[in-house]
């Protein structure tokens, strides 16, 4: 998916190879972003949608480590982007202290 950027903020001189490449690699980049980002709300929403009467303890533990993997993979490609601080992103997709305590760890499968 391309985009094309408002002209005050078009600083590309599109008769350069690097700078549409750059332009290319920006749109990626926030293509990837609001991607993972979907993936983060799809997890937080399945995990809070969990019913203990229903479900045993086990498709709890699934659901925290499956959103654990979406909000890793998302602060990574954050990172990608320049974004440094992840406190915003943790408070605007509402992501618990369990699944933030869960983040980087390697599970068997």
């Amino acid at each position: 998916m391309t985009f094309r950027l408002p002209q005050s903020l078009n600083r590309f001189d599109t008769r350069s190879g690097v700078n549409v490449l750059e332009y290319e690699l920006m749109a990626e980049r926030a293509d990837a972003l609001g991607r993972h980002g979907l993936k983060v709300e799809r997890a937080i929403a399945a995990l809070d949608k969990f019913d203990s009467g229903k479900d045993g303890p086990a498709v709890r533990e699934r659901l925290l480590d499956e959103a654990a993997d979406a909000v890793w993979a998302f602060l990574i490609q954050r990172e990608i982007c320049g974004l440094r601080d992840s406190r915003d992103a943790v408070r605007r997709y509402g992501i618990p202290k369990e699944v933030m305590a869960r983040l980087g760890i390697v599970r068997k499968r």
